[in-house]
């Protein structure tokens, strides 16, 4: 039966690190305890509606694909929170608290890193901003691609088109010459080498089970001068995730991820700056369900 509750903040006594679009975190002296709450944003802006479930399958299935992925490159996971008085592992007696049931299934204990301030975006399939550019141009965030390419299809091979990570406002598009100067060419080089491999098993994978992974965005960090990734991975948050079975070039793909919520707001007129639009509850519903259905045909597993 479908949940219906939706998390949209969290109040812990505890002392915070960062409060980002969907995820809180706080401060657990050596490791972070990040919770993916329910809040959706699209074009930048918190709608006030949650999607219910929604913050169990973000930390679920980034979970999945850190643990599938782990032989590639580290991540920042320590543990999952299944049982929430696992916390009492990482918190002194003096600071422990009754913990919130709804902590279970939607958050875990990381580790601390030294984030690097890139939005790592790797896409196999011609979509979303990089259809609209080479309509325009002929070009992806100004690198060449063969003429002659239609909407959805799959590129010659994957395009790295990194952004910077902004705290307000818009990411910006990066060349690789930049990425460079910021990080050095070693650091480039492994970041390249490394989410390649990812995207590749994780895309082999999902084909298999029915889903596209058409482009997804990655974050890294540097934990003692070693690379990892962190943050979250291959979520319909962070990724375009279409259904195979009516997979079709030349069109817009019917999607497990947010698009569908980015196309219904700005079906509405709205003006793509704060507040957004409250949803419907039958959008509110559908959306749910999508989010569910991914991460239940990834994984096998039913979202607990």
């Amino acid at each position: 039966m479908e949940n219906t509750e939706v998390l949209l903040q969290s109040d812990l006594p505890i002392p915070s690190f960062i409060k980002g679009k969907v995820r809180d975190t706080y401060d657990l002296g050596d490791y972070l305890l990040f919770i993916a709450t329910d809040r959706i944003s699209v074009f930048d802006v918190i709608l006030p509606t949650g999607i219910p479930d929604k913050g169990k399958v973000l930390n679920q299935i980034s979970a999945f694909w850190f643990e599938k992925t782990s032989h590639i490159i580290p991540n920042h996971v320590i543990e999952v929170v299944n049982d929430v008085k696992c916390l009492d592992k990482y918190l002194p007696p003096e600071q422990r608290f009754e913990y919130p049931d709804y902590l279970s299934g939607r958050s875990m204990i990381v580790r601390k890193a030294e984030r690097i301030n890139i939005e790592w975006i790797l896409r196999g399939y011609l979509s979303g901003s990089a259809w609209e550019e080479y309509r325009k141009s002929g070009t992806v965030f100004g690198q060449t691609v063969p003429s002659g390419m239609q909407e959805s299809q799959e590129l010659p091979e994957v395009l790295f088109t990194p952004t910077t990570k902004a705290e307000e406002g818009h990411d910006m598009p990066m060349t690789m010459d930049e990425v460079k100067n910021m990080i050095g060419e070693s650091v480039t080089g492994e970041m390249m080498e490394k989410s390649l491999a990812v995207y590749n098993l994780a895309r082999d994978y999902a084909r298999e089970r029915g889903i596209i992974i058409a482009d997804t965005k990655m974050e890294f960090g540097l934990d003692n001068g070693q690379l990892m990734i962190i943050d979250e991975l291959l979520t319909p948050d962070s990724s375009r995730f279409w259904d195979a079975s009516v997979y079709k070039v030349g069109q817009s793909q019917p999607s497990y991820d947010k698009q569908p919520i980015r196309d219904w707001t700005a079906a509405t007129g709205w003006n793509k700056t704060p507040p957004g639009p409250e949803l419907t509850p039958e959008v509110t519903a559908q959306s749910s369900q999508r989010y569910r259905d991914a991460y239940e045909k990834l994984t096998g597993n039913k979202l607990i």
